[in-house]
């Protein structure tokens, strides 16, 4: 059963080590396999596992690398939101550095988990603006992603796991604009921050 709630109603914290049981709490069923993402794809380490790496960086992080959302107090997703240049899987990826500026301030969100009950409920959008004033707030100048434009999939039905770097409507919601596509259903999107401030 899908949780209908308002994107307004989801309340989005920093992932600080007190709340790593959340954290855990917010991958939901993958959270039993400890060698699955965690949010590791963009990344390389050299930890026993996945999961350890992220207990890792979020206990080691001077400023926080991800985000939990919370539905009625209760994890319902993550994301991770860092500079781009700590990203080997990005810098690295040559159709993503043809688009992509070589700036030092840029941001990047690399992956949403939300539980499956909080799918459709807002929740990746509500991450997603929130990581973007996390970003903001750490000096950003740029905040970027490699959302999927399901529109231009084959496939009927589409999975969560297609689409962990978010859904180009996603974006669009949070003010993101296009500058470019690695694949006709891979659009990089980037909201640009210097000399702007939150709205309201």
């Amino acid at each position: 059963m899908t949780t209908s709630a308002d994107p307004g109603d989801v309340r989005v914290e920093a992932a600080t080590p007190d709340r790593w049981s959340d954290v855990v709490a917010a991958f939901g069923a993958r959270a039993s396999a400890p060698d699955s993402c965690w949010c590791q794809r963009f990344r390389t380490h050299d930890q026993p596992s996945n999961r350890d790496e992220l207990h890792r960086e979020i206990e080691a992080a001077e400023v926080p690398v991800g985000l939990v959302a919370y539905v009625d107090g209760s994890p319902a997703g993550w994301s991770r939101v860092v500079p781009r240049a700590t990203l080997p899987g990005v810098v690295g990826n040559r159709a993503l550095r043809r688009l992509l500026d070589d700036d030092p301030g840029a941001w990047w969100v690399t992956c949403f988990a939300v539980r499956r009950e909080h799918r459709g409920a807002g929740v990746g959008t509500a991450l997603l603006v929130a990581a973007v004033e996390h970003a903001r707030g750490h000096g950003a100048s740029v905040v970027e992603g490699h959302p999927v434009d399901v529109t231009r999939l084959r496939a009927a039905t589409v999975s969560g796991s297609a689409v962990f770097t978010g859904t180009l409507a996603m974006f669009e919601a949070a003010g993101f604009h296009e500058i470019g596509r690695t694949y006709p259903s891979r659009p990089v999107m980037r909201v640009d921050l210097a000399g702007t401030r939150p709205p309201g």
